[in-house]
């Protein structure tokens, strides 16, 4: 039995002590696992200015990705219409078209550096957090109605 809790606490503590992030080919990873975006906001959600930094890389991807398509879709709905029948082909549509997709370009930049800047300043957190075990306890002795006693904190 003592066997089975030593190795549950060893599992345990390695686990909680994995924490740090990386971010490399568009991806977040921890602990060599990938991390989908919910996982990540809730990994982020004790680093207030990580997780703010993530949602609007993420806010940013989102419409930026949603110009970018409408753009083409625009554009691909105004060639198909030339095509199919007798109209001159650029139509205003497609101007609309490829300024929509002009307009997703600067929506888009700078999400990548958004989400490495989260992902540094939830590590840069990690770093800075008191550890837990270790020598890093205080023992006091207290005295109340009850009596003497001793207090651990961790």
């Amino acid at each position: 039995m003592k066997k089975l809790f030593l190795s549950i606490a060893i599992v345990g503590f390695s686990i909680g002590f994995a924490q740090n992030l990386e971010y490399s080919k568009g991806k977040i990873y921890q602990a060599g696992e990938q991390l989908s975006s919910y996982e990540t906001k809730l990994v982020m959600a004790s680093n207030l200015k990580a997780q703010y930094a993530f949602k609007k890389a993420k806010n940013k991807e989102s419409i930026g990705g949603f110009l970018l398509g409408l753009g083409i879709g625009t554009t691909a709905a105004d060639l198909v219409m030339g095509l199919t029948s007798d109209v001159k082909y650029p139509t205003g549509i497609t101007y609309v078209g490829v300024g929509l997709m002009a307009l997703s370009i600067p929506v888009l930049s700078g999400r990548k550096k958004l989400i490495e800047e989260s992902v540094d300043s939830y590590n840069q957190g990690l770093k800075n957090e008191k550890k837990t075990l270790g020598d890093n306890f205080e023992l006091n002795i207290v005295n109340n109605s009850n009596g003497l006693g001793i207090q651990i904190n961790f």
